[in-house]
């Protein structure tokens, strides 16, 4: 995982690099951010174009291109490590509003009334908004 920026709390956001750290997340939060990893990364694979036909040569630039091309995920997690709440979000954290940002607690619940300021300041670190309605997708009466 790696750093993205501090939040409230004394709680962190990291991005979620690999698959085994996606198989983590879905395991402790008890959702499957595991699967949308995997779909996102065989798309961002799938626009690579190689620098050379060279067989040898095929795959320079490819984690690079995929760390661009693919969905941003990050895990919320607290001091002792704990997992929070899990989001996906436009490659590269850029605003876009046809990408369907998801932010979730765990077992799918809503994070913002517990994590709202920290869901924030991932909004202000990045420059795009977050807001509840159009990040949490499951209304629940």
């Amino acid at each position: 995982m790696k750093y993205v920026c501090d939040a409230p709390g004394e709680k962190t956001w990291f991005r979620i690099e690999t698959q085994a750290e996606a198989a983590v997340e879905s395991d402790v939060m008890r959702h499957a951010v595991e699967k949308f990893f995997s779909q996102e990364r065989e798309k961002a694979t799938q626009t690579y174009q190689p620098p050379s036909r060279s067989f040898i040569e095929q795959d320079i630039g490819l984690n690079a291109h995929v760390q661009r091309a693919m969905a941003l995920f990050l895990t919320l997690r607290d001091a002792e490590g704990n997992a929070l709440a899990t989001a996906m979000l436009p490659p590269e954290g850029r605003d876009d509003r046809n990408f369907r940002t998801i932010i979730v607690g765990v077992g799918n619940d809503d994070p913002y009334p517990e994590h709202g300021n920290a869901i924030r300041a991932l909004a202000r670190h990045l420059g795009i908004a977050l807001d509840r309605e159009r990040c949490y997708p499951y209304r629940r009466a």
